[in-house]
């Protein structure tokens, strides 16, 4: 049966066509939404892990246990998997184990732009880079195959455009799949001479998966006019065919990692020119250029950032002007490109700045963050926001759980000059993650640390996951709860109070209170996330205009559904939610419930 499916739902399908039994992930966009439509199978046990590195574990236990398993990620979440990621290749598997990891070219939601093919590398793990719904489906399935077959965990590599739009997939039943019986092998534990083993067998298994690669149908020819080729994978195919039509000739890869060698020189024979199209960093490029070839890549495509159709055309187009030969083939080239349309959006769209929603729980702390002037060693979370206009109240953030270790680090440094201005703010899922080591370093060599947990009771930046400290698991059903308080008492820190944000008078006394205790402490900022669904809130507020000065009080906290027109504020009924934190900034009692 075809369906229209997005690239994330499509894999999840394919995990329940190729009989998955169990995926273990952590939330990070764009891949969020693979775990999500995988838990719509009843079929295939699903759980949300408190971060990637766990997450990884899971799944290869249970591969180690007899059934084939997965795990999803975004392409930061693979630098906390990548510990166990290199000793499992090392090791191997016994039932298919499938890594899903989705990059994000443009940071569109991300704060960086790495390349995860190089993990692929560097770990010596076979890497599938789907470029449509239909193919992420078959890839998927083709992973559990290509893991059992070669003992290797396999990875397919989603990026930002696949995993979110839509193309027609063709459905079928599962293939069934004998959970294969656990054997002991003491050749897995990696020590010593195992180790050295192992590594020998990741050496041949990577000539064997070259081998494989030469001939492997995700890796084909599409020939035709040969006065220039264009070797690509993923998004950039699609990109290519738009432009350049179907009669040009192109190299799709379907396996980024190991590369194929013999195709790639056989498809270089065939074509007058060589173009590598490729996202970010040129890896396709590198390893035609090692295999003697010349090829045009990075000098003609930008290095950052996600291409389009648009740039693809213009680029091409600029190397092709730069060409002084007057041949035939170049004079039709540039005549096809000109005359060539690619879909573009023309009609201008105002920009739109990202902002937190009406009534988010995090703006009080920021605002009394702000009005203090402290240095906001900042995390990773929707409360980033806290670094926008006009709060600007977030100094920086480097990535999941860093604001604990790097406050240690910042006051161990500055001492008392930092200590008594400086607080750390992490979310409670990012917390869980991987803040508390970080808070535990803290408790153990005694810095003068205030950190804050901002706990809204939800996964809030990914859209809504439950965490460890919800008490509810995946499918929202009860689950085992931290409690945040205890936890932080039993990592050594005496003082933990807790707060309600939009509170602001008791919670600027406890702020004032901590950065001036002597020892580490712990803010718990605990409201629920507006957007919950059931959160039952007050009325809208109103202005009174008579009351109303226009003194704009009441914007230095930035809520969306406050505004000014002319000389009074005005309040959006259909936005604000009465959290009547606002009212507490008003002088003139203008702000009526």
């Amino acid at each position: 049966m075809k369906q229209l499916m997005l690239g994330n739902q499509a894999i999840a399908r394919g995990m329940y066509e190729g009989s998955c039994s169990i995926i273990s992930s952590y939330p990070g966009t764009p891949s969020t939404e693979i775990t999500e439509e995988a838990a719509k199978y009843d079929e295939i046990y699903c759980e949300w892990a408190p971060n990637e590195k766990v997450a990884l574990e899971t799944a290869h236990g249970a591969s180690l246990g007899g059934a084939r398993s997965a795990c999803a990620m975004k392409h930061v979440g693979l630098n906390v998997a990548a510990d166990p990621l290199f000793t499992i290749s090392y090791q191997g598997v016994s039932a298919g184990l499938v890594i899903f990891v989705a990059d994000d070219p443009g940071m569109h939601s991300s704060q960086n732009e790495q390349d995860s093919r190089h993990y692929a590398i560097a770990a010596k793990v076979p890497m599938l880079e789907p470029s449509d719904s239909m193919e992420a489906k078959q890839f998927t399935k083709l992973a559990f195959n290509l893991s059992e077959q070669f003992h290797t965990p396999v990875f397919v590599k989603m990026c930002t455009r696949i995993a979110h739009s839509q193309s027609i997939v063709d459905t079928e039943e599962p293939v069934p799949f004998q959970q294969i019986p656990y054997v002991k092998d003491p050749t897995r534990v990696m020590m010593t001479v195992n180790s050295r083993n192992a590594h020998l067998r990741v050496e041949q298994r990577t000539k064997d998966l070259i081998a494989y690669a030469e001939q492997a149908e995700i890796n084909r020819m599409e020939l035709g006019d040969t006065s220039f080729g264009i070797i690509t994978s993923s998004t950039s195919y699609q990109y290519a065919r738009e432009v350049f039509g179907t009669d040009a000739s192109i190299l799709k890869l379907g396996m980024v990692y190991p590369l194929p060698e013999q195709l790639i020189r056989d498809f270089a024979e065939q074509v007058d020119h060589l173009i590598v199209l490729e996202e970010l960093d040129p890896i396709i490029e590198n390893h035609c250029k090692q295999l003697g070839l010349f090829v045009h890549g990075k000098d003609l495509f930008p290095i950052t950032g996600e291409f389009s159709q648009g740039l693809v055309k213009t680029c091409v187009l600029h190397w092709l002007e730069s060409l002084s030969s007057n041949d035939s083939w170049l004079q039709n080239q540039k005549k096809n490109l000109q005359l060539s349309e690619c879909a573009r959006l023309e009609d201008s769209i105002p920009v739109r700045p990202p902002v937190m929603c009406a009534g988010c729980p995090h703006r009080g702390i920021f605002y009394l963050l702000k009005k203090h002037n402290c240095m906001v060693y900042g995390d990773i979370g929707c409360y980033t926001l806290g670094a926008i206009a006009p709060l600007n109240a977030m100094d920086l953030n480097v990535c999941m759980g860093a604001s604990c270790s790097g406050l240690h680090g910042f006051n161990k440094a500055m001492g008392e000059a930092g200590e008594e201005h400086s607080v750390g703010v992490i979310g409670d899922s990012t917390f869980a993650h991987s803040g508390i080591t970080g808070l535990a370093n803290i408790a153990y060599n005694q810095s003068n640390s205030t950190v804050i947990v901002l706990d809204n009771s939800i996964t809030g930046m990914t859209g809504h996951q439950q965490n460890p400290t919800t008490g509810k698991n995946l499918r929202g059903e009860p689950a085992g709860q931290i409690n945040l308080e205890a936890l932080c008492h039993s990592l050594g820190i005496q003082r933990v109070r807790v707060v309600d944000p939009y509170d602001l008078e008791q919670a600027e006394s406890v702020l004032k209170e901590e950065l001036a205790a002597k020892e580490p402490s712990v803010i718990i900022s605990r409201r629920p996330c507006v957007m919950i669904k059931g959160t039952v809130h007050k009325p809208p507020l109103h202005v009174d205009a008579e009351q109303c000065k226009g003194c704009g009080a009441c914007m230095k906290i930035g809520c969306p559904a406050i505004s000014v027109r002319g000389k009074n504020a005005v309040i959006d009924n259909t936005l604000c939610i009465g959290c009547e934190v606002c009212t507490q900034m008003c002088k003139f009692d203008a702000l009526k419930a």
